[in-house]
């Protein structure tokens, strides 16, 4: 059975960082393009970054040169580094994976494409 559990969520000041983390077990975790997605209230998920088995990464506008999205294979745990957090960026953080080499075959990361996903994490920002 696949499982994805996210942590290091949690309420900080603009301009302030977090980590998160997320664990995978249940599959051979270096053979899947994992990805963080996000979700404010009223909004739909948007990708946010994501890490491919030859560990080449992709991230969304709004992020780069904040984020940072890394894999650890022996430990089986995905990373997201933030920095320079901004109220913007307060939304559940969730971690998912699919099949390896998405990120070669696709010019952006759709959620719908994603077969496992973690429960979330809440990251709050404010001003």
């Amino acid at each position: 059975q696949v499982q994805l559990v996210e942590s290091g969520g949690g309420s900080v000041q603009a301009g302030g960082s977090l980590r998160l983390s997320c664990v995978v077990s249940g599959y051979t975790y270096g053979s899947y393009c994992m990805g963080w997605f996000r979700q404010a209230p009223g909004k739909e998920r948007e990708a946010v970054a994501g890490i491919d088995s030859d560990d080449s990464t992709v991230y969304a506008d709004s992020v780069k040169g904040r984020f940072t999205i890394s894999r650890d294979n022996a430990k089986n745990t995905l990373y997201l580094q933030m920095n320079s957090l901004k109220p913007e960026d307060t939304a559940m953080y969730y971690c998912a994976a699919t099949r390896g080499w998405y990120l070669l075959e696709h010019a952006a990361m759709l959620s719908t494409d994603f077969d496992y996903w973690g429960q979330g994490t809440q990251v709050t920002v404010s001003p």
